[in-house]
């Protein structure tokens, strides 16, 4: 059947221009104190190690704010659809500016670990939300421009936590860390009550969220992504990574099984009726690997075995975020001048595996050279820029109006899945990698006259490190070609037949 015509919305649908860019500089605010929250630890650990007491690991303290951040992503697009963007993202604002409070006033390892999981919990909410207000903001032609800051916004401040993390420690405590959000968080509270609007309510008057539904994607998340951080986290033995996938793929069968004959799903499944819908959540979880395998695996090589510093080595991760920045703008003008999707999101990965391939390179002929990896970020940081407001757009423009918010969620979810997951992967075949060239290594060298001496050994473990680090990168860059090949699914160009908003959608001026 032929969409509807599209027809003019009278511009009182929408704030005046003033009131929209003091709230979409909040939605920027909130939702990179939500990307910051999840990197600003790395390189402050060290020091919350000595300063805390507690048996419990500290990679709790990472691990919790994730494992809250993504179980609630759904439950968060839901709500949205159901009572409106304004009060749910009120809400998770609140959440999280208690969840920062109690991070600055822990005194124990597990006091930590609980503070980080409430954070998480409204921080998860923070990334859908801010998507998602667009739409009550800006007419329909106007959405890929701010969709493509906000993955700027998000790029930037997951690759400046790091860097912002060493200079708190360094000038400030750990505390700072948490207690930044504080007055962040109360500032964007306060004008966005008071300028984005409420946001129209999607779900019929009898609605009603799928609770028990909820209870099962969220222990199946917890199960599957405990499974990815089993080896950071001390696990007990009787949590096996056998164990933990097995019972996470169960409880997602029963999810889905009960999303199927829920009355009120809390995650309708015909959302992944459109092929496009799919194609967009593959590239999602792609991005997720792609972003987190140069975040996560990248530093510890600058680090450990080049001798930088942390803040050093969060300096050479700038090509990625400059990348990241200006492509994400880019693709929010191309986007807007009906470009079509296709192509951005075929460019996008066309960069991202050439910057893995230039990573793998840099590490075959030039390991010892930071700026040759720093280069070979750039490509890659385009590419994720690129990809983050197609995404967006496209899960946006394919679905229903009244399930506009948990169509945004599941993509957001899927990103971190990807990431945590992809990463976990890459890490235990890095590690295998290092480990099995190194057993090597010591074998020759245990029929040496004189052994291995400690120079040597230094430069044999530089080495098996960044060959490891080689075959990890080029795996990424193939799961990143693999998306590349769903772009097919893609609509070749936008023309939705609503705004997302519950109103027709504009027509561009000519």
């Amino acid at each position: 059947m032929p969409p509807p015509v599209a027809v003019p919305s009278p511009s009182s649908d929408f704030p005046p221009a003033r009131q929209q860019r003091i709230a979409f500089a909040m939605l920027m605010l909130t939702l990179a104190m939500a990307a910051l929250d999840q990197t600003i630890l790395s390189t402050a650990l060290p020091v919350m190690a000595r300063e805390l007491p507690g048996r419990w690991p500290l990679a709790w303290a990472f691990s919790s704010y994730l494992l809250a951040a993504t179980v609630v992503i759904t439950l968060y697009g839901r709500l949205a659809d159901l009572l409106g963007t304004r009060r749910v993202l009120l809400w998770a604002l609140g959440l999280f500016l208690l969840g920062s409070l109690a991070c600055g006033a822990s005194r124990s390892v597990a006091q930590l670990v609980l503070a980080r999981a409430v954070q998480g919990a409204g921080g998860g909410g923070l990334m859908t939300l801010a998507m998602l207000s667009v739409a009550s903001l800006f007419p329909l032609e106007q959405r890929p421009r701010f969709q493509s800051l906000l993955g700027a916004a998000y790029g930037i401040a997951t690759l400046f936590g790091p860097l912002l993390g060493g200079t708190l420690v360094e000038h400030l405590t750990w505390h700072w860390a948490f207690w930044l959000n504080v007055p962040l968080a109360l500032l964007a509270a306060g004008l966005l009550a008071m300028t984005l609007p409420a946001g129209r309510r999607h779900g019929a008057a009898d609605a009603r969220i799928d609770w028990p539904g909820g209870a099962l994607l969220a222990g199946a998340l917890v199960l599957l992504l405990l499974a990815t951080q089993r080896g950071r986290l001390g696990l007990p033995a009787a949590l096996g990574l056998g164990p933990l996938l097995a019972g996470g793929l169960a409880l997602a069968a029963l999810f889905l099984w009960r999303q199927q004959r829920a009355a009120h799903p809390l995650l309708p499944l015909s959302l992944f009726a459109p092929a496009a819908y799919r194609a967009a959540s593959l590239m999602a979880m792609a991005s997720g690997v792609a972003l987190y395998a140069a975040v996560a695996l990248l530093p510890p090589y600058l680090q450990d075995r080049l001798h930088l510093s942390p803040t050093g080595s969060a300096w050479h991760l700038l090509p990625l975020m400059a990348g990241v920045t200006f492509a994400a703008i880019g693709s929010g003008r191309l986007l807007r001048a009906r470009r079509s999707p296709v192509t951005v999101a075929r460019a996008a990965c066309a960069s991202m595996v050439l910057g893995f391939v230039l990573l793998a390179g840099a590490l075959q002929w030039w390991p010892t050279q930071p700026l040759a990896l720093s280069l070979g970020l750039l490509p890659l940081g385009i590419g994720l820029g690129l990809v983050f407001p197609v995404v967006t757009v496209v899960s946006q423009r394919t679905s229903p109006v009244q399930h506009l918010g948990i169509a945004t969620a599941v993509p957001v979810m899927l990103r971190s899945l990807g990431g945590a997951g992809g990463v976990a992967l890459l890490a235990a075949l890095l590690v295998h990698r290092v480990e099995a060239e190194m057993a090597t290594v010591t074998a020759v060298a245990a029929d040496a006259p004189a052994g291995l001496a400690s120079p040597a050994l230094a430069q044999a473990l530089t080495g098996a490190h960044g060959h490891g680090l080689r075959s990890v990168f080029l795996i990424a860059g193939l799961a990143v070609l693999g998306a590349g090949l769903c772009t097919r699914w893609l609509p070749a160009r936008l023309t939705p037949a609503a705004d997302g908003a519950g109103r027709p959608a504009a027509r561009p001026a000519a």
